[in-house]
């Protein structure tokens, strides 16, 4: 039977959805009794075991592996066997040896470690690594091929500390933790046993293996980095603080007021060339991917279509890294410490195909800010953008393993991800007051509603035929007849921002802005790259937020749950003041008001069976979380 189905993109498709019922009948005749099976969904890549609905499910949703056309690992018998005596294949997990995968990984890191190749001219031949490189790669060599203790087979001192390592980082495990229960395995191993003592001394082993990250001293009040040409430097220029902390006068050392930790780009983009896990994934958006007008990857939408037509040269070479960069501020320490703040910047590669790319295996942590930094994210920014700026002018050479062959890789950041707050600290536009829609811009249509600012207008963007313009009584007692606002080219923003004189960054340097900017509050920095000013789309709101704050509005109304709900007293109020909708005004008795349920919320008995029936309603593994909750 062809089983050319699972090739096929468009998974609604009749022979598509035949092709899993017959999947699911095969899998159940091989299976008999079995309640879980290998499922060979995409991301699951037959090494997790789901029961057969969920994978019917997996399957329809997200599709089979499409290079899984014979189904040895559902029963398929072979071809050398004869149907009446063949043996299936057993489904038990392929058992793969720790220190080969440890060798991998060393093979990853340095791939022509060993070569000795020395020919002039030759742009594509690899270089041998340097000296300071082979001592490392010699160091974990040896790591790796001495046993954890005389008479061990199964692991060398490489691989137990790559595994404890692995376990740590996995289950969330303190440096204290770990320094515990590794003192344990220490004594418990013979004592002629190489396991490091703590967590210090394993990493130092670790470091050989390469992307580590720096630090840079900051200022106290966020005003620069002691970077580069200010490196040497002992006092911030533009707020005169001390880089140090005061210690005592026979302290050997100094302690920086404030530190951030910058991740380097380029060895990590190297590194998916360098291992065999993704050098091939890296070249899906191009290679492999179905072009037929659906989206389903950014590399199906018009911005990276005109980023390629406007740049041919960078899109000629499958290679060229498109990223995607995104922050937001979280507080590790939960109402512990309510003045905490913690900022990392990520990027993460798009070449991937989409069941990866968003996987936090491939989301590369570039930047870690530890501490409150007020409005100064540019500050911060710096090491990054001057590293992108690199990347896309000069490239940097990266040894390909698919090819065996040295080539150039460049980068470029798409776009931004972000939620509301963090979009004003990478665009520059506050998203704050009467104008801060950074779309709209001054042609924003906004005014104080029910105690807070609240943004209108909303029916400019529909055709200007649409029958909804014409009504006033059902928004805000106004007819539409406005144009939608015009859109700002990136061209036409980096022009204007250049002809405003903005504040230095810092906590001490005063900010008040003037009309004449709008809400820009600073030039983003990023507009120093290249192409920056050419993208059609620079910034984007994280669809988690828009969902999550959409969805609580409607039911906080619909279930009128006190401190949720957004008809309020005030908005009522608001609504005889606009003397619209009067059948949501206040109801007033004598001397007294009270606002009645409106016609949108639930009565107590329909609120009650909604919410029986949400606590019973149940979903495959994986498609959302407890909803009864």
């Amino acid at each position: 039977m062809s089983r050319r189905w699972i090739q096929n993109p468009n998974r609604c498709a009749d022979e598509y959805l035949d092709g899993i019922q017959d999947f699911i009948e095969f899998a159940r005749r091989h299976n008999p009794g079995a309640t879980r099976i290998r499922c060979p969904y995409r991301r699951c890549n037959n090494t997790l075991w789901e029961t057969i609905e969920n994978i019917g499910f997996h399957l329809v949703r997200n599709g089979m592996i499409e290079t899984y056309s014979i189904w040895n690992l559902h029963g398929e018998q072979l071809d050398h066997a004869s149907s009446s005596n063949a043996t299936r294949v057993a489904n038990v997990e392929t058992i793969v040896d720790p220190n080969d995968e440890v060798m991998d990984i060393i093979q990853d890191a340095f791939p022509f470690a060993s070569t000795n190749i020395n020919q002039e001219g030759e742009d594509d031949v690899p270089t041998p690594i340097d000296s300071a490189e082979f001592e490392q790669y010699e160091k974990l060599l040896k790591n790796a091929n001495q046993k954890l203790y005389p008479g061990c087979e199964s692991f060398s001192v490489l691989t137990a500390i790559v595994e404890l390592m692995h376990g740590k980082i996995k289950y969330r495990m303190s440096n204290l933790c770990f320094d515990y229960f590794l003192g344990v395995f220490k004594r418990i191993l013979p004592t002629d046993n190489c396991l490091p003592k703590d967590h210090k001394h394993a990493q130092k082993v670790l470091n050989g293996l390469g992307l580590g990250y720096e630090k840079i001293h900051t200022c106290k009040n966020n005003c620069m980095l002691f970077y580069k040409e200010h490196e040497t430097l002992d006092k911030c220029p533009i707020c005169n603080e001390s880089r140090f902390k005061t210690t005592s006068q026979n302290r050997m050392t100094k302690i920086p007021q404030k530190v951030m930790r910058y991740l380097p780009l380029k060895p990590r983009l190297q590194r998916l060339y360098m291992s065999t896990h993704t050098v091939i994934d890296m070249r899906w958006h191009k290679e492999k991917r179905v072009d037929d007008d659906v989206m389903r990857h950014p590399a199906d939408g018009e911005t990276w279509k005109e980023f390629d037509r406007t740049f041919p040269d960078f899109a000629a070479d499958p290679r060229n890294v498109r990223l995607g960069l995104a922050t937001d501020e979280f507080n590790p320490y939960g109402v512990l410490n309510q003045h905490h703040s913690t900022w990392p910047i990520f990027v993460f590669p798009y070449n991937l195909p989409p069941w990866k790319c968003m996987k936090k295996e491939y989301m590369m942590m570039t930047v870690l800010i530890t501490e409150d930094l007020g409005r100064s994210m540019d500050v911060y920014l710096r090491p990054l953008v001057d590293e992108l700026k690199d990347l896309w002018t000069n490239g940097v050479r990266t040894y390909d393993k698919s090819t065996g062959k040295m080539f150039t890789l460049q980068a470029a950041v798409m776009w931004t991800v972000n939620d509301f707050p963090a979009y004003a600290m990478v665009s520059g536009w506050s998203t704050k007051g009467y104008m801060a829609c950074p779309v709209c811009k001054e042609d924003v249509t906004s005014g104080w509603h029910a105690g807070k600012v609240c943004y209108l207008g909303h029916r400019r963007w529909l055709p200007w035929n649409h029958e909804w313009r014409e009504k006033d009584k059902e928004f805000d007692g106004n007819t539409e007849r406005r144009l939608r606002p015009r859109e700002w080219s990136g061209d036409e923003i980096l022009e204007q921002l250049n002809r405003l004189d903005f504040a230095l960054f810092g906590k001490t340097v005063s900010r008040i802005r003037p009309s004449t900017h709008m809400n820009w509050t600073h030039k983003p920095m990023f507009f120093e790259l290249p192409y920056w000013s050419t993208l059609k789309l620079r910034h984007n709101l994280d669809v988690m937020h828009v969902e999550k704050n959409v969805f609580d509005t409607l039911v906080g109304m619909i279930l009128d749950i006190e401190g949720k709900t957004k008809d309020t007293i005030k908005a009522r109020l608001d609504l005889e003041r606009m003397a619209i909708r009067r059948g949501l005004w206040m109801n007033r008795d004598s001397d007294k008001a009270r606002r009645d349920l409106a016609f949108f919320s639930m009565k107590p008995n329909d609120k009650k069976e909604f919410l029986q029936f949400v606590s019973s309603v149940k979903f495959p593994d994986g498609y959302a979380s407890n909803i009864a909750r």
